[in-house]
């Protein structure tokens, strides 16, 4: 696994999380239980630190980052979609940030939001629980998620990873 002390901060990963070896681990981040950072994911807390809660997915590709002055916090049950771009912001419990999406400095996803593949959610705007976040730049659509669903989705990605860290090989 790439994961590196950066300095005085060191990677705080529990023994139940799941890192690919492919993925890259930097610096002030912590991961918790059952959770997955699958391959090509970079988090790098060479800032004020990035905090994944338990059972949550971090997707292929997706770049989670802080700054100097704020970290970058997400939930317990998230699903961070494959090349989302976190940077600065705060993604509450059982929310989805989708494919290829931006969230950025002081953003906040309520629980059990949404924020749609493709979409940029500007500095300051907050998602409120159970909106999705559509479009460049994101416009909130209220009450359109069930955070069930979500929260199935990340249990499902749990499964996944204990598989994955049982079964993948390198094999070339």
């Amino acid at each position: 696994m790439a994961i590196y002390a950066l300095g005085d901060k060191v990677p705080v990963i529990h023994t139940t999380a799941f890192v690919h070896d492919d993925a890259v681990v930097i610096g002030s981040v912590t991961i918790g239980a059952e959770s997955s950072v699958w391959p090509g994911a970079v988090l790098r807390g060479d800032g004020m630190g990035i905090v994944v809660g338990e059972r949550t997915s971090i997707q292929d590709g997706a770049v989670i980052h802080c700054t100097r002055a704020l970290p970058t916090v997400i939930g317990d049950d998230c699903v961070i979609g494959h090349l989302a771009h976190l940077e600065a912001c705060v993604v509450e419990n059982g929310s989805l940030i989708g494919t290829g999406s931006i969230v950025l400095h002081r953003a906040v996803v309520h629980s059990g939001a949404l924020v749609g593949a493709g979409a940029v959610v500007p500095n300051d705007v907050e998602v409120p629980s159970g909106a999705m976040a559509l479009g460049v730049p994101a416009k909130i659509r209220p009450d359109t998620v069930t955070a069930s669903d979500i929260i199935a989705q990340a249990a499902g990605y749990v499964a996944l990873a204990k598989f994955h860290a049982t079964q993948t090989r390198l094999v070339g």
